[in-house]
Parts: structure tokens; sequence; C-alpha cells
């Protein structure tokens, strides 16, 4: 590890694999805000010209960041021995094989999840060849935000779960940057399973039971997306608990929620705006009526890029360590599980799926 002569001596270095809409409006100003914990090395694209238009967006703050493109620029970042960590942030089509090959290399990794269990055998059957196990992270997660967080803390209080609803409503139209990606519209479960994943990480994560079962009808509604664009679903929890997972890609009244009833309370978690500030409002009321509220900003990808860090720094340390739990990949891979269950089961009409378990 080395700093860039700017006082950040000793601080790990990290490369971005992916100069998208995502990585240049999530990941570099993310980064900026966490200067002071990582140096962000290099940043690569399949082209010269995407990956220096990315750097610059980062100069400000990396002011000694390297351009690499093609596979040669590939090359390089799995062989500097300098960098720790890499971010891949590419088209689910290709970045798991891209992950594969920079653990391989020994380099820590954090990225989105869009399959997952050939992928975890893979990483599982590497050969002990360097004196820690490579951390594979999941990004882009709802388990680091302080929402769910706090949410998931408070559901004891509401007794025994009777329902839950997950109601997503979301706003893929023609102003959304993504709307036009065309790795999403070449995507097995198109938007479903790329943004669907993130609802089902925040549900897992607010009531900690696991999914085991779901029987669902999925349809193809707006003809200007790639099928099916609405699904819903009826799920039930290990605990017994059952409940509805309502998702529309694309609505005209865009509605995220989150809501468990309990024998003593209920919790709801809502995508909202406050003070100009986009996150989520918790309601939590209790046995005496009462009901709290409190807003959380968004600040999940701020946090998950900290703990990776901090599991990248641990792991150089103790050969042992493993990702934090609410980052591993083998979370992840659940919530994928759950998604393709409920594509199974509408391609079976509605038949009951269960979902695949991991260890």
């Amino acid at each position: 590890m080395a700093g860039d002569g700017d006082g950040r001596a000793g601080l790990p270095r990290i490369a971005v694999v992916g100069a998208g809409i995502f990585a240049r409006t999530q990941y570099i100003p993310r980064l900026r805000e966490i200067a002071h914990l990582v140096v962000l090395k290099a940043i690569w694209s399949r082209t010269q010209e995407s990956a220096k238009a990315a750097a610059e967006l980062a100069r400000d703050f990396a002011p000694e960041i390297e351009c690499k493109w093609g596979d040669a620029g590939l090359e390089e970042i799995m062989g500097d021995c300098s960098i720790m960590g890499v971010a891949v942030v590419l088209p689910g089509q290709v970045q798991v094989e891209l992950s594969l090959k920079m653990l391989k290399a020994g380099k820590h990794v954090i990225q989105a999840t869009t399959e997952a269990e050939t992928a975890l055998s893979v990483y599982n059957s590497f050969p002990n060849q360097f004196p820690y196990k490579p951390i594979w992270a999941v990004g882009e997660n709802y388990r680091f935000e302080p929402a769910f967080v706090e949410s998931s803390k408070l559901i004891k209080d509401i007794g025994d779960m009777m329902h839950i609803q997950v109601i997503i409503e979301g706003s893929m139209n023609s102003s959304n940057p993504y709307f036009n990606s065309s790795w999403r519209r070449n995507f097995v479960g198109g938007f479903v399973l790329d943004m669907g994943v993130h609802f089902i990480a925040g549900l897992r994560m607010l009531v900690g039971s696991e999914i085991t079962s779901v029987s669902s009808i999925s349809r193809h509604v707006d003809m200007a997306l790639p099928p099916p664009d609405n699904i819903c679903s009826l799920f039930q929890l290990e605990n017994g608990c059952a409940g509805v997972f309502v998702f529309a890609v694309n609505s005209r009244s865009p509605k995220l929620l989150w809501r468990v009833d309990g024998t003593k309370g209920t919790i709801e978690v809502e995508r909202g705006v406050d003070s100009g500030k986009h996150g989520y409002q918790v309601l939590f009321s209790g046995e005496n009526g009462q009901c709290q509220k409190k807003f959380y900003p968004f600040c999940g990808v701020n946090e998950e890029l900290k703990m990776f860090v901090q599991d990248m720094l641990a792991a150089s340390k103790d050969g042992d360590h493993e990702a934090e739990p609410r980052s591993s990949y083998v979370e992840g891979a659940r919530d994928v599980a759950v998604l393709e269950a409920m594509l199974e089961s509408s391609a079976k009409q509605g038949a009951p799926v269960q979902v695949k378990r991991f260890p």
C-alpha cells in the first residue's frame, strides 16, 4: 500500500472497472467522500475515450489516477500488486466472469449481483494460492441502507408477524438514464431481475427470516420495456408468515413500500424525500398506538464501500477473514434465488416453487 504524495501514505488502493452511468454518478462521488480511507488508483473502460472521461471526474480527489482500457488494461490491473481491490461496475452478462478473473488474480472484489450458483462454486474451488482468501462483496444492496438496518432492530417489537406487503411501483421510463441500457434489455429477467434484487435484499434484511417458497404471475404490459415488466408474488417465510410482493417496473405514480404487520405493532419503510434529501421514511406503530417517524437519507453505497475497505485491510492481516455478512456474495446469491424462483413459478403459471438454498 502506498500514498499519492498527498499525505495518504499507507491507504489501500483500488481500481474501478467500468465507466458507465452508475460508475460515474454513484461510485466516483462516493469514493470522493471516503478519499481519506482509500486511494482510487485506476479506472478501466473498454475504450480509451470513456476511461479518460471518467478519470477526469475523479481527478480532484485522485490526482494520479491512471486510465486503463481494453484487454491490456485489465491485465495491467490484475498484475499491479499495489491494487488491493476492484469495484466491478459492468453489464450483468460480463461482470461475474470478470470478477472471477480479478479474484483469481488475488484482488478483493465488490460488484452487484446478477447470477449466483455457478459463480459461487467456481469461487469456492479456487486453489489456496494467496496468504488470504480474496473478499467477494456485493455492492448496491439495501442491507447497508440505515433505514433497513434500524428497522430490522425494531422487528422484534411488533410481536408475531401476521403478514407482509412489498409494493414496488418503479419509474423506468424514457426519462430514466437506465431506460435504454442495452444489456438490461438483453438480460434474462430484464429489469425485474436487475432492479428486483435490491428490493428483495431490503425485504430479507427487514424481516430477518428466509423466503422458502413463492407462487407468482408475471406479465408483459408495457411494450417499451423488455418482458416481464410486472410481477405479483405470494411468498412464505421459514417462520411461517406469508406476504405479497407486487412489482411494476414503470408506473405513473412511483411508490416503494415495505410493510410488516405484527400482533403488537407495524413497521413501514417507504421511499421519499425530506428537506430535499432522498431516502426512506420509517414508521413504527407500537402497542400503545403511538406512531414514531424517522427519515433516513440514502447512504448505502457509501457505507458498503467503507466496509469493503475495512474487509480488505482485515484480510491482509488475517488470511481467514471473510466479507461482512451483509455484503457477502452468498447474501447476494440468496436475493437472486428469490427472484429466479418467482420467474420460474410464473413460467409454470403460478405453481409453487421452492427457493434455492445456499449454505
